[in-house]
């Protein structure tokens, strides 16, 4: 009788594991008991109802949690313990639309893939731990999220939908699936259909969706003032500075005393100017030139000396921190520093004595380097160009300081040439630009052109970062470098580059890999090739996701793309907070002081790569939105594209005319069914064989504006 007792308690036992299994591998989801049976293959009555007992039984001993009449979930506690059976991960969530996400590793490796029914209650951006499933051979690791560690965001943006009792907000971020429950008292005034921002208050664990409270109101959809702020609110960028911090700023004299002058190297009488774009009004960087007696030429990079009005750990230095880069939207400018300052004090406007932090360079005719100097200096600028201005002077040879901007843009050519020929990779991103009227509508779109005005700024812009990096950073072999912030870049991931030189190969096009100068010239002959085709787009989009992404380090491993073993950003201290940071740096080692605490800087440097990429982001999202703007209005017109990319939804075509990117959707495709032929970069019509490739011109009309999404739908005509 004792034998046959022990049998039966562990058959039970499991029986119990079993039902366990079910609800720990789904630790979010309900089931009846129809559902564990179909689950554990159960079929007859008799079994069916031995799981009905048994559920109850699990619930009343808090194995399981019963949530209404006949449906049990996980009991959490436990299911933790389950999960510590399995591996676990931590990492970031990358959620896409569809509601599954990815999960990127905080040690690296191949991303995590997460089932949308397996997310829990994690968003996009949010520090989760991760439990990984037992790896099938031939497919991807998966996981399912299993406690969220940290929220990244707590605001978010939307549109308000009331009804009787309550609201819901739904999110512009198409990639949060959830919507927010706001109960009437907590909508603080707004009205039905407005743009407001939520913050998350709770999400309980048995609720689908998260609750909130309006905490801003920023108005009604489509007004131009609306959907800017309502980006810069998705990505958390503050849309005003503090008052303490604006009237801190406003306290700062702009009038510079002869003691501080005379403490600098001035420069007040060298011809000296500016180029910038049109629109600029923060001036960080000016060039100088001058004859030696010796023949040779002193050109002087001098640089805003912010970080001798914004002191460290002042509540202008917190907020400049907590920004840490100025946004530029396509109709205005967030500024990281107050508009007195960036516009201002600091601004190196033309004929006014301004305070900057110098790297001065003798060179030969040749671009040879012979002395260099670094430090604070006084100068006084004669004129602001704008890069047309410039450009048009050294296209007709004639103008104000043509002798000086000629003699710079020789030097400049040759410091390019010979970044090319030791490996700098030439990306030439698309600069997209808008006309627009008084109220923010697009008038225009057009395609910025980088000419030798723009290349000129730049060269001698990386020759200043690179030459501060290597001051500090270039040591003999027996002395250890002290601690800067650098600019890096890696080498591109192996596997990623095979996979993107097979896709160029099926395109007609090759990579030298044999080393890494000859990967570089072959990349910038690549870039040579495809430049006015239809794949150019797709192939520069690939290219730059091919290559790692520059971000901030105290660790130096160079900068693969410049092909610079050192290189820094010094060059705009108004517009980002690691170019102050390394002001004061290089201000500090060349009063003779000790190394800086490097775990203290490496802190500031993650933070201001991260707040760097949420600006690219906004960015890019304000020029989606403008692009959506401007075919508002020529809905029904027809144009003609290029195929900039393919996939298993329809053909990315981009309109040659003013380069804005939309849809034509498979299922518009009516005279044929058509499948994606993705190793080949097409479309294929089944019975015709109709064939639509990646750099095909077509003709298109406008079938559709979401402006909300910012998404333009064509249709082949």
């Amino acid at each position: 009788m004792a034998k046959s007792s022990k049998k039966k308690t562990k058959w039970k036992g499991t029986f119990i594991a079993s039902i366990l299994g079910v609800f720990n591998k789904n630790p979010y989801r309900p089931f009846n008991y129809k559902q564990i049976s179909g689950q554990l293959n159960i079929r007859d009555r008799a079994s069916k109802d031995l799981v009905a007992a048994t559920l109850r039984e699990m619930a009343d001993g808090g194995e399981i949690i019963e949530v209404k009449p006949g449906k049990y979930k996980s009991n959490l506690e436990n299911f933790k313990k389950f999960s510590n059976k399995y591996t676990s991960v931590t990492g970031i969530v990358d959620m896409k639309q569809t509601g599954k996400a990815y999960i990127i590793l905080d040690e690296g490796g191949d991303d995590i893939f997460i089932a949308a029914n397996n997310t829990a209650h994690a968003l996009g951006g949010d520090h989760v731990k991760v439990s990984l499933f037992p790896q099938r051979k031939g497919r991807k690791i998966e996981g399912q999220i299993t406690e969220v560690l940290k929220r990244t965001k707590k605001n978010y943006v939307g549109s308000i939908e009331i009804s009787k009792n309550f609201a819901f907000l739904i999110p512009d971020n198409s990639t949060i699936s959830v919507h927010v429950f706001v109960p009437s008292s907590k909508l603080n005034g707004a009205k039905n259909g407005e743009k407001v921002i939520v913050k998350i208050t709770e999400w309980p664990e048995q609720s689908k969706n998260p609750f909130g409270e309006v905490t801003q109101i920023l108005g009604m959809p489509g007004l131009n003032e609306v959907e800017m702020q309502s980006i810069l609110a998705e990505y958390d960028f503050p849309l005003q500075f503090p008052e303490k911090v604006e009237q801190d700023a406003g306290r700062i004299p702009a009038s510079i005393s002869d003691k501080e002058i005379k403490a600098r190297r001035d420069f007040r009488t060298v011809v000296t100017f500016t180029i910038d774009p049109l629109d600029a009004k923060d001036f960080d960087d000016a060039l100088s030139l001058r004859k030696l007696k010796s023949g040779n030429w002193e050109i002087g990079v001098h640089i805003a000396d912010v970080s001798h009005y914004v002191t460290p750990k002042s509540i202008i230095d917190k907020e400049a921190y907590t920004r840490a880069t100025s946004i530029y939207l396509v109709d205005r400018v967030i500024p990281m520093l107050p508009e007195v300052l960036s516009n201002g004090v600091c601004s190196l406007r033309p004929n006014e004595e301004k305070l900057c932090f110098s790297a001065v360079f003798e060179m030969d005719t040749k671009a040879n380097i012979i002395n260099q100097w670094f430090g604070k200096t006084v100068i006084n600028s004669n004129r602001r160009f704008t890069y047309d201005e410039a450009q048009e002077i050294l296209e007709s040879q004639s103008g104000e300081f043509v002798k000086e901007i000629t003699i710079l843009n020789q030097l400049a050519k040759i410091l390019r040439k010979n970044r090319f020929r030791n490996g700098s990779i030439n990306f030439r991103s698309q600069d997209v630009r808008f006309k627009l009227d008084d109220d923010g509508k697009p008038l225009s779109v057009y395609v910025k052109e980088q000419k030798d005005s723009n290349r000129l700024i730049e060269d001698f812009m990386l020759l200043a970062n690179r030459k501060v990096a290597e001051l500090i950073g270039k040591t003999n072999s027996k002395e250890k470098a002290k601690t800067f912030i650098y600019r890096v870049h890696d080498e591109p991931n192996p596997e990623k580059l095979s996979t993107f030189i097979q896709f160029v190969s099926k395109l007609g096009y090759s990579l030298n890999i044999n080393s890494r100068l000859n990967l570089a010239e072959s990349f910038n002959q690549l870039l040579q090739n495809i430049r006015g085709k239809g794949e150019e787009n797709m192939i520069e989009t690939i290219a730059v996701r091919t290559m790692s992404k520059a971000e901030y380090s105290t660790q130096n491993i160079g900068h693969y793309g410049l092909a610079f073993p050192y290189y820094s950003h010094f060059t705009s201290p108004i517009r980002r907070y690691p170019d102050l940071i390394t002001h004061r740096i290089l201000e500090w080692y060349l009063n003779g002081k000790s190394s800086v605490n490097q775990n203290e800087y490496e802190k500031m440097c993650v933070h201001s790569s991260e707040q760097e990429r949420l600006a690219e982001k906004a960015e890019r999202s304000s020029i989606k939105y403008k692009q959506a703007e401007f075919m508002l209005d020529k809905i029904g017109k027809k144009f003609s594209g290029l195929i900039s990319g393919v996939s298993k939804w329809g053909l990315y075509v981009e309109i040659e005319d003013n380069k804005c990117e939309g849809m034509v959707r498979l299922k518009d495709m009516r005279d044929d069914f058509y499948y994606l032929d993705e190793d080949n970069y097409q479309v294929i019509g089944q019975h015709s064989g109709q064939k639509y490739k990646l750099g095909d011109r077509v003709n298109i009309f406008v079938k559709r504006i979401d402006l909300a999404k910012k998404q333009i739908d064509f249709e082949l005509i």
